[in-house]
């Protein structure tokens, strides 16, 4: 749970600085250091072919001596050998560097999305996705190119050692080609942002959809939701056809300035021949030495698209990983006692401008039974949300056992807390994995929660028993089958404190009384029980009753002093 904060002081989409991912990437400088050494080395021994060819043109034509030509020829093929060497040592290293990159960010960006979407953060982005773009780039052309980059004046002064007039042609041509590859960056960096954000639109609305097939269905949505996703869709298109239009236009201006390049330099460099001031091998190498000079930036320009959605996925995992970082060692507890204190508790929503629950205080002792009533929109399970610390937007404290819920481990405490949402989540599994909550497999405990939930003698007349899959969010089995799975999840292992948010609303008679006989046990062994109620036939079995009403507790007392029909 964070502090709740109003829409002026919401932090910014995007941060001055990414500092955690920033950290994460600063740790490979020193293979960074190594791809540089070796970039070097590359790019000093491009220079070969070219001074290769001077000696063919310049001394091997003219002196016509088959030993020069061989020694040449075999010292040219070392060093073109070493250089393909050092350029497959640095990929390599760029690679290693990017799987370790992403072992090393992969669990935070987890932990990250999945707080994200527990808040409906707008920092919810498909984070994976976006990592898999940046670790692409990451080791691809792209990043080589910056690499190749500082070379340029290498290859511009090496032109100018041969004839002035090539060095200032040489120059010419990067600056247009660099303003170019800038003016280029501008006009097409907001369009592919905006076909990317179309794309992720589209596909969320989908996705959606695509979970509520049965009601789109049953209730002739489909056409309508049709044509809310064709619009979409057409407008995701569009937003990619401007973005390749553009990316097009870039492309063949830049092939256009590369052809003219070569053209001129050629025309130059056998206009200096003619006049004597340049020799026939100097012409053909100057022409060499352009491309080599100009090669990193024409690449940074064909990879520009790849350059800007790496950008783009650098600030969206940034962003989350620095409002949801790593939060450190947590309190952990070999016992729970259940034991629960509400200070001053206020929970938001985003998307409400009164408060949902305003400035709460009350004190439960371990094993207690307590049940929470009042009309709909009260605030009754936003309360019991923020008891087991999973509301994302709050104020003041709830404290378990003394300690703020928010600094509890996750991991420690859940195996102690029982929750029975009042919307059912299953998970696509088999009915034993679903109970044990996908950890080790107990097959007492599970036994044990299946019987005390009084769905034993359902589960086993599945087909596979507790080895039948149940679907994706168990669609294959009824809501009462479903309420009850949840309920023997909730209580599976015996947990310490038990939250259940309209436990019977879809039960019979018979589940009902399962239900009643699983909080009696619950309540007998001592453990610290809260029942959101709408339906308050169960409230006999609490010891005392919320009653809440706008946001805040009306009441609470012993049952005996709460009119059950009140």
């Amino acid at each position: 749970m964070s502090q709740a904060m109003s829409s002026a002081q919401m932090p910014p989409l995007r941060p001055a600085k990414s500092s955690s991912l920033t950290k994460n990437l600063l740790a490979f400088k020193k293979e960074f250091f190594w791809v540089g050494v070796f970039s070097m080395v590359a790019n000093l021994l491009t220079l070969s072919p070219t001074l290769y060819m001077l000696q063919i043109f310049d001394r091997v034509m003219l002196s016509q001596s088959d030993l020069t030509l061989i020694m040449l020829t075999l010292i040219i093929t070392i060093f073109v050998a070493t250089m393909a060497f050092a350029e497959w040592i640095r990929s390599r290293l760029l690679v290693r560097a990017g799987v370790r990159f992403d072992e090393q960010l992969n669990t935070r960006i987890f932990l990250a999305s999945f707080e994200a979407n527990l808040e409906q953060s707008r920092e919810n982005v498909n984070a994976f996705s976006a990592l898999t773009r940046l670790r692409q780039f990451l080791t691809g052309n792209g990043i080589i190119a910056f690499f190749d980059l500082p070379w340029t004046p290498v290859y511009l002064g090496v032109l100018f050692a041969m004839h002035p007039l090539l060095g200032w042609f040489g120059i010419g041509f990067t600056l247009v080609l660099g303003t170019f590859a800038f003016v280029s960056s501008k006009l097409t960096s907001k369009r592919l942002e905006k076909a990317v954000a179309a794309e992720t639109e589209t596909n969320t609305y989908l996705a959606g959809k695509l979970r509520n097939t049965e009601a789109v269905e049953a209730m002739g949505m489909l056409g309508s939701l049709k044509r809310r996703w064709l619009m979409l869709y057409r407008a995701h298109s569009h937003a990619h056809w401007l973005a390749q239009e553009r990316a097009g236009q870039t492309a063949a201006f830049s092939k256009f300035l590369q052809y003219t390049q070569q053209s001129i330099v050629l025309a130059l460099g056998a206009w200096l021949a003619i006049r004597g001031e340049l020799s026939l091998g100097g012409m053909i190498a100057s022409n060499v030495l352009m491309g080599n000079a100009l090669r990193p930036i024409g690449i940074l320009v064909a990879t520009w698209k790849e350059f800007a959605q790496a950008r783009q996925s650098y600030r969206d995992i940034g962003t989350l990983l620095d409002k949801y970082p790593d939060r450190g060692r947590l309190h952990e507890a070999d016992r729970v006692y259940g034991q629960i204190v509400l200070h001053q508790l206020s929970a938001f929503s985003p998307q409400r401008e009164k408060t949902i629950l305003d400035n709460i205080s009350a004190r439960f002792e371990p094993g207690e039974t307590i049940g929470i009533v009042g009309p709909s929109g009260a605030g009754k399970s936003t309360l019991a949300r923020c008891l087991i610390g999973i509301w994302p937007t709050t104020s003041g404290k709830v404290l378990l056992d003394g300690v703020d819920i928010r600094d509890w481990s996750r991991e420690a405490l859940g195996p102690h807390i029982g929750y029975l949402p009042q919307d059912i989540e299953l998970f696509d599994g088999t009915v034993a994995e679903n109970i044990c909550r996908f950890g080790t497999t107990d097959s007492e405990a599970i036994l044990d929660a299946a019987k005390r939930a009084d769905i034993h003698d359902m589960i086993l007349r599945l087909p596979a028993g507790y080895d039948t899959p149940i679907g994706q969010a168990g669609k294959l089995l009824s809501g009462g089958q479903r309420q009850r799975l949840a309920l023997a999840r909730a209580i599976y292992g015996s947990p310490d404190l038990v939250v259940l948010d309209e436990p019977n609303a879809n039960l019979d008679d018979v589940g009902e009384a399962a239900l009643a006989r699983a909080i009696r046990d619950l309540k007998e062994a001592g453990k610290t029980v809260f029942m959101v109620l709408h339906q308050r036939n169960l409230l006999s079995l609490a010891d005392r009753v919320i009653v809440m009403s706008e946001g805040q507790i009306e009441r609470l007392d012993s049952i005996s002093m709460v009119r059950l029909g009140s």
